[in-house]
């Protein structure tokens, strides 16, 4: 039976980068499905991303040790990725759930191909919703003075859920240093608000009182600096004088829960590639 897999590759550029890949996979037997490719100029470096069908016989091993010359000749950091296995997440929140219910309905329609491992939150408010829906509930309070221990917890749920990615669904709780530097790249937060300028809890009140004629979410990776990681996802909706505060935070709900839920299905298709301060997003 036929595998699909997707194999995802950054180097310093230089001639004869694909054409290494491209011949092996081709020597195997392999098809190649979808091919992207980027080089930034400013850094030198070069990115790819490239999903194939193997054929049957050609195992994971087998496409691993073809692959490995190219690999150490171009000194690649890769990536290779059996699209068989369903990837899994956790799900933080706090209060304020549209972004979670959108992500369990993508889930559910087939949309995200995706496993809900497990919900953690500071509050109960949606533990009726994950037991509707058959997903385990940790809720886990969270103080300053318990603030190390409860992020131990998490930690130690991600390990055993075996969570791919940690999707931050309006969790309004500031995330230590060091919780956000071990899982680098595996955390994704939706920041309410389009517009860095107005932070805190009431982003959308600040607009209707500065008069703004557009508000926005983005999605972004989480890093030690507060809602300023490489940048996945961004939408935009356009509001008018005539709206009032409830009007602005109605029209962002539907914003962040659909640039949250794109943000998670780019990761768990490994179109997302960082950058340094950015990243590369094949769509």
């Amino acid at each position: 039976m036929s595998a699909n897999f997707v194999f995802t590759l950054s180097c310093a550029d230089r001639p004869g980068i694909v054409a290494a890949i491209t011949t092996e996979l081709a020597a195997l037997g392999a098809n190649i499905a979808e091919s992207n490719q980027f080089w930034d100029r400013e850094t030198g470096q070069f990115f790819m991303r490239l999903a194939f069908t193997a054929p049957d016989g050609v195992d994971r091993e087998a496409i691993e040790r073809a692959l490995k010359p190219a690999i150490e000749r171009f000194s690649m950091r890769s990536a290779l990725i059996d699209q068989s296995r369903r990837k899994r997440i956790l799900v933080m929140v706090s209060k304020f759930d549209h972004a979670l219910l959108h992500l369990l309905y993508q889930i559910r329609v087939g949309w995200l191909d995706a496993e809900m491992v497990g919900i953690v939150s500071n509050h109960e408010d949606s533990r009726a919703t994950a037991d509707y829906e058959g997903v385990p509930y940790h809720h886990l309070p969270i103080t300053r003075e318990t603030k190390a221990a409860q992020e131990a917890q998490v930690l130690d749920l991600v390990h055993q859920s075996g969570a791919d990615l940690v999707v931050l669904a309006r969790y309004m709780q500031v995330l230590s240093d060091t919780f956000a530097t071990r899982l680098y790249g595996q955390i994704i937060n939706i920041h309410h608000s389009f517009l860095p300028s107005f932070k805190g809890a009431k982003p959308y009140h600040q607009a209707h009182e500065r008069g703004v004629k557009l508000i926005g979410a983005t999605a972004h990776y989480v890093t030690p600096d507060l809602d300023e990681g490489p940048i996945i996802e961004q939408e935009t909706a356009r509001v008018t004088h005539a709206m009032s505060p409830d009007d602005l935070v109605a029209a962002g709900r539907d914003v962040e829960s659909r640039v949250l839920a794109r943000a998670v299905k780019l990761h768990l298709e490994n179109r997302v590639m960082l950058n340094g301060r950015k990243t590369v997003v094949f769509g």
